[in-house]
């Protein structure tokens, strides 16, 4: 089984973007605002103020759920490792559907 000329030039041009990657950070991110419990606060007004934005990042280790408050500028500091992570999941997906292709193609599937 030999890849195309076409998958071999696929297959290294995702190798040449993940080797340029960089540092990536798993999970993933949540910006919110909410209500607390006080009646007479102005986030229970019309209309409301609510509180925050609460950036949170929540991740699995060890297979619980973390998860951490992050600032606005630890967020910008670190979106582009999420953006890597994102991109790094794509990458690992295109050599999984290469690497089908490859195999689908495999004249040996026929003759059984």
């Amino acid at each position: 089984m030999k890849p195309t000329a076409a998958q071999a030039t696929e297959l290294r041009r995702i190798r040449k973007e993940l080797a340029n990657l960089g540092l990536c950070l798993p999970g993933s991110i949540n910006i919110r605002t909410g209500r607390c419990g006080k009646t007479n606060c102005t986030c229970h007004a019309q209309p409301p103020r609510l509180h925050g934005p609460f950036r949170s990042w929540t991740r699995k280790l060890a297979g619980k759920t973390i998860t951490r408050l992050l600032s606005q500028e630890q967020l910008d500091d670190y979106q582009p490792y999420f953006d890597n992570h994102r991109r790094l999941k794509d990458l690992v997906h295109q050599i999984e559907q290469l690497s089908l292709d490859i195999v689908e193609a495999d004249e040996r599937w026929n003759s059984t």
